[in-house]
C-alpha cells in the first residue's frame, strides 16, 4: 500500500472511525505511521479498538497485524521517529524475542492521538512457546518468572501464542492459545482471577466466558504482580453475545466501517484488582486465517 492514494483512503477511514467515538484524529500523528509501514499494509489485517474506562478515554486505537515475519516493527518505529530510543528493557525485548524464537508475523498498535504504542509478535500456531523458555530472555519483566507457577497451575504456561509489548506503559501482554475448556467456565474464571489478585468477576464476565476463545495477562517491570487478566470472545455480531453491551461500544458496532464480505469482532472484558472494563476490536480488513492465528480454544 505504498501508493499515497491508497494510504490517503485508509487515513480517511481511520479518521471517520475515530469520529464515531468523538475522538479527533491527528493527521500529524497518523500519517507518518502509515508512511512508515505503508509497503506492508496491502496484505495487513486492519482493526480498530474502542474501550470503556478512564484509562482508555480520549484516544482511538488502530491495529495492523499480519505484517511480515522478517520485519522488526519496533526498529521501523525508531527509524521513522515514531518512538524514542530508551535504555529501559522494554526497548530491547522485541529484538531478543525475534532472535531467539520463531515468529510467524508481527503487528503494531497506535492511537490517533497518542501515536505508536505497541508491537505484536505471533508464534506459529503449530509451535506455541513455553514460558519456561521465554523467561530466559534477559529483558522480559521479572514478574513473568515470578508468576510462572501461577500460569503453570492454570495450564497456560506451555500455550503462549502471542507477545505484545506496550512501550509508553512499559508492559507486556502474554496471550495463551488453545486454552483448556475449564479456563472459560465460571469456576475456572473465578479461580484464575482470585489467584491473580483480581476483582471477583461480574456476571457479565462469567457469561462472556461461555463463548470465549482467548485469555491474556498483562505484566510490567515495576510490579511483581499480574496487572490485568482479559477474557475475549470472537463473534460476527457482538449484539448476540450473552452480555449487555455498553452504549459507546454498541454505537461503534452499528456504524464501524468494514471492507471485507464478513464482519468480525473480538469482544473482551478486562479484570484488574479493582474493576472491569470492556473492549471491542472491529476488523476493517479481515482474513479468515486470523481465526487460526488467534487459536480458538477447546471451548469453540
Amino acid at each position: 500500500m505504498s501508493d499515497k492514494r491508497e494510504l490517503a483512503g485508509l487515513y480517511t477511514v481511520i479518521e471517520e472511525s475515530a469520529r464515531l467515538v468523538d475522538v479527533t484524529c491527528s493527521r500529524e500523528t497518523v500519517w507518518p505511521i502509515l508512511l512508515a509501514y505503508g509497503d506492508t499494509l496491502a496484505q495487513a489485517v486492519v482493526a480498530f479498538r474502542v474501550a470503556t474506562g478512564e484509562r482508555n478515554a480520549g484516544d482511538f486505537d488502530c491495529r495492523f497485524t499480519m505484517l511480515p515475519k522478517e520485519m522488526d516493527p519496533y526498529a521501523v518505529a525508531l527509524e521513522s521517529g515514531l518512538s524514542t530510543k530508551t535504555d529501559h528493557p522494554v526497548g530491547r525485548l522485541l529484538g531478543e524475542l525475534h532472535r531467539e524464537f520463531p515468529i510467524e508475523s508481527s503487528g503494531i498498535d497506535f492511537g490517533v492521538v497518542g501515536g505508536f504504542k505497541k508491537t505484536w509478535s505471533f508464534f506459529p500456531t503449530d509451535d506455541l512457546q513455553s514460558l519456561s523458555d521465554l523467561v530466559r530472555l534477559k529483558s522480559l519483566p521479572p514478574s513473568v518468572t515470578g508468576n510462572l507457577d501461577f500460569f503453570t497451575r492454570h495450564q497456560l504456561a506451555d500455550r503462549v501464542s502471542l507477545v505484545g509489548i506496550d512501550y509508553p506503559n512499559r508492559s507486556v501482554n502474554l496471550y495463551f492459545g488453545a486454552a483448556p475448556r475449564q479456563t472459560f467456565q465460571a469456576d475456572g474464571i473465578r479461580s484464575i482471577l482470585r489467584d491473580a489478585g483480581m476483582a471477583a468477576p461480574s456476571e457479565r464476565l462469567l457469561r462472556l466466558g461461555e463463548q470465549a476463545f482467548g485469555i491474556y495477562a498483562t505484566l510490567t517491570w515495576d510490579s511483581p504482580n499480574v496487572q490485568r487478566i482479559t477474557i475475549a470472545a470472537m463473534t460476527p455480531d457482538p449484539m448476540t453475545l450473552p452480555v449487555r453491551i455498553e452504549p459507546k461500544i454498541e454505537h461503534f458496532v452499528n456504524e464501524a466501517p468494514y471492507s471485507t464480505d464478513d464482519r468480525q469482532f473480538v469482544y473482551a472484558i478486562t479484570s484488574s484488582p479493582t474493576s472491569e472494563y470492556h473492549k471491542l476490536q472491529s476488523y476493517y480488513k479481515w482474513q479468515s486465517r486470523v481465526e487460526n492465528i488467534l487459536l480458538v480454544s477447546d471451548n469453540g
